[in-house]
């Protein structure tokens, strides 16, 4: 599956609303990629042209597509990396079920029906003991068993990356022991921790800093030609990638946000160093072709 060189990852921003079809025409066909069953197609076009897996905030919409992959026998060796917490759906929630405390119980209702025990009892004992450390466990469990029951034994969970506004707002307020606590938890369990970031270098100082080791870590930073969303610029994104010990970031926005082409695009990305992988969105299966195709031609 895929290529032997940079991990190429199909992104999950179109499944969450962006599409180019008008809703007319989406609604008859039934192909917009906000639909789990062709978003599923979409992701599978893209691996027979290139792509090794799947990149995705872990909410509803994600779940159901992995696990039309599984069904449909198209999840056997895609290579996953999830992004917790989805804020946009937790805050949509809390809005519904009466802010924070509505939410936490509502939580605390699906990973007690979830079955996974080992999460329900570190959650109890983090209650008991007001240990929020133990809860941080607890929701970091909950997320992979619910990842790994959708995605199936066939497919890989190599990474799970804190959400950008949660690894920004620890960031910006200098809280190590999350960081801390989250790679040492993950790593326990076999699987990479990683983090999305809109602030790339400051992240980098700050894991060197900290003593966190980013040789065992994953970092989702915004890399494109134009320096669309590189922080604070795109000469000190660059700075701070050439100087990290081995490839270890995924390239996101590598199109800023459209409007590079993408042989530009990936030009630019094939000649930086310590890129692990890009992740990109496709929202048409010409486009997915097309996309991948390249992708593995200039970057395996």
């Amino acid at each position: 599956m895929g290529s032997q060189g940079k991990v190429l990852l199909v992104g999950d921003n179109p499944f969450h609303g962006i599409s180019h079809l008008s809703q007319e025409r989406s609604r008859v066909r039934g192909d917009t990629p906000t639909n789990p069953e062709y978003a599923a197609r979409l992701i599978g076009l893209s691996v027979e042209n290139g792509a090794d897996g799947f990149m995705f905030s872990v909410s509803g919409t994600t779940l159901s597509i992995l696990d039309i992959l599984r069904k449909n026998g198209d999840n056997d060796g895609l290579r996953l990396y999830a992004i917790v917490p989805y804020a946009y759906e937790y805050v949509r929630l809390a809005g519904t079920l009466g802010g924070v405390p509505g939410l936490a119980k509502k939580l605390v209702r699906e990973i007690v029906f979830s079955g996974n025990f080992r999460a329900v009892a570190s959650g109890l004992n983090g209650v008991v003991r007001s240990d929020l450390a133990s809860l941080v466990k607890t929701y970091l469990l909950y997320e992979v068993s619910r990842v790994k029951r959708s995605a199936g034994g066939k497919a890989k969970l190599e990474s799970v990356l804190l959400h950008q506004l949660i690894t920004d707002l620890c960031l910006g307020l200098g809280l190590d022991w999350i960081f801390k606590l989250y790679t040492e938890f993950l790593l326990k369990k076999g699987i990479t921790p990683g983090f999305n970031t809109g602030n790339f270098a400051l992240l980098v100082k700050k894991l060197k800093k900290w003593d966190i080791d980013l040789e065992k870590v994953a970092i989702a930073a915004p890399f494109n030609k134009v320096g669309f969303q590189m922080v604070p610029s795109k000469e000190e994104c660059e700075k701070a990638l050439a100087d990290l010990p081995k490839p270890n970031v995924l390239a996101i926005s590598i199109l800023a946000a459209g409007y590079l082409k993408p042989q530009e695009a990936v030009d630019y990305i094939a000649g930086l160093p310590n890129i692990k992988g890009v992740a990109v969105g496709v929202s048409k299966e010409k486009h997915a072709v097309e996309t991948f195709k390249l992708l593995k031609e200039r970057l395996s």
